[in-house]
């Protein structure tokens, strides 16, 4: 065994088998030994007792906006606010960002101002109209995968893919062994709804909500699913926001089709109700649903045909969540910092998931869907020694002054959780300890295959 750099004494180190009592040795920035007795390290002995230690959380959907709006968010004002919900690795979207990454020259432009990323991360690329003949070019640069929207992204830079945009990106992706992820909503039933409310005035919460139903969702990931199974694609569907949807998703595995499939804290925590209450704060697309369908989605999670929590944070300037035309308010829910707290709250302690199938879905199944590099993803001999250390038993609110993103913008604010993060490492460094950023930069880009 190598002499030591750090040893965690006295946790409970959560993996995505067990919940065991061991101590962790580190050497290098990765886990080397576990025991009982280790020896005294060179660097740091840190005191976990009373913690449950998690692996670092890998987010594959995020929205951070730089290069061009940084205003929004940034690169380095999200990973900061990453960190401090347990984070390692993000999935930066190719779009919110001007240029989007549809080509090398963006891919290139965006990996030019990581260098205050405090956490690892990857880029997906785009897949629009007349940018499939690009597809080899970002496989080759190092793109995690491609991101496609089945209806209008609310960014003109970055249309939604026709039929035959989707099914031509699909084959190329497949050719390189990459996933295409889709937002699954409905274009043409989405537009019919919108413009038959905003013909006669309506644009209230009840009127949004009702221009996009269960049913676009499920008439989009029906699509998305036949065309993965035609062309053998890796499909990664995102956000989805009702059991339904993971239905359809598992059954279509069942049959063979290669998919994997997110649904986000929003959609667990939160429900239409919400909307009305808290306003524009709230918005995001697929909207919250009801109560009754929330309780299908968790049923689909405790069963385990969920893949992975992804937070799709997306933030935007407080002005752009204000007015009186709901339509027109800009849709996305800012919750990067909160996943495993709230993971943990409504889960485990309300719902009986068990912390192993939390780190399942926060890191270990990312990491293996998206061909991280194998030391990522868990808790294990060989592993980087990425952590977030929690506290199970506390018991906190989300205050508005505590969060790290660049607007303090949350529909959580004023939320009691369970489960409080106090500390996060990302490669052994501690990046977040006690409610503060004690680190800068430092993330490296990560590339499919293992490959920095």
């Amino acid at each position: 065994m190598p002499e030591l750099d750090i040893v965690i004494r006295g946790g409970q180190v959560v993996t995505a088998r067990d919940v065991l009592r061991t101590d962790i040795g580190i050497a290098g920035g990765w886990i080397v030994t576990f025991g009982d007795d280790l020896p005294k390290p060179r660097q740091e002995t840190i005191d976990a007792t009373g913690l449950h230690i998690f692996p670092g959380v890998i987010d594959p959907h995020v929205h951070f906006n730089e290069p061009g709006r940084t205003e929004w968010e940034g690169l380095e004002k999200g990973s900061q606010a990453f960190a401090a919900g347990g984070g390692a690795v993000f999935f930066d979207m190719p779009l919110n960002c001007s240029p989007p990454v549809l080509n090398v020259e963006a891919f290139n432009a965006k990996r030019g101002l990581t260098r205050q990323c405090l956490t690892d991360f990857a880029f997906w690329g785009g897949l629009v109209p007349g940018n499939v003949g690009q597809i080899e070019r970002l496989a080759i640069r190092g793109v995690i995968g491609f991101k496609a929207f089945m209806c209008p992204s609310g960014m003109e830079e970055f249309p939604a893919v026709d039929e035959g945009t989707l099914l031509q990106g699909m084959k190329m992706a497949a050719k390189h062994k990459l996933p295409v992820a889709v937002h699954a909503e409905s274009d043409s039933l989405t537009r019919k709804l919108t413009i038959e409310r905003i013909e006669h005035g309506l644009s209230s919460v009840r009127d949004w909500l009702d221009s996009r139903p269960i049913e676009a969702e499920l008439e989009a990931i029906r699509k998305a699913l036949d065309l993965a199974g035609q062309t053998g694609c890796k499909l990664h569907v995102v956000h989805v926001s009702c059991g339904e949807g993971i239905s359809l998703i598992a059954a279509a595995k069942a049959r063979g089709v290669d998919v994997t499939c997110e649904t986000c804290p929003h959609y667990l925590a939160l429900t239409e109700d919400d909307v009305f209450q808290l306003g524009a704060v709230a918005k995001c697309a697929p909207p919250l649903r009801t109560k009754a369908s929330q309780d299908q989605l968790w049923a689909e999670v405790l069963a385990g045909n969920v893949n992975m929590i992804a937070s799709d944070h997306s933030p935007c300037p407080r002005e752009m969540k204000t007015g009186e035309d709901f339509f027109k308010i800009w849709g996305g829910i800012a919750g990067v910092q909160h996943t495993l707290p709230l993971l943990i709250t409504e889960g485990h302690f309300k719902r009986g998931l068990d912390l192993p199938s939390i780190a399942r879905l926060t890191s270990h199944n990312a990491a293996v869907r998206f061909d991280l590099r194998k030391e990522k993803g868990g808790i294990k001999i060989g592993g980087e020694a990425d952590f977030a250390f929690v506290d199970l038993n506390a018991e906190y609110e989300v205050h508005r002054w505590e969060l790290l993103n660049r607007h303090p913008l949350s529909p959580y604010a004023g939320r009691k959780l369970r489960g409080k993060v106090v500390r996060t490492m990302v490669f052994s460094r501690t990046v977040f300890l006690d409610g503060k950023i004690v680190a800068s930069g430092g993330g490296r880009l990560l590339k499919p295959g293992g490959k920095i």
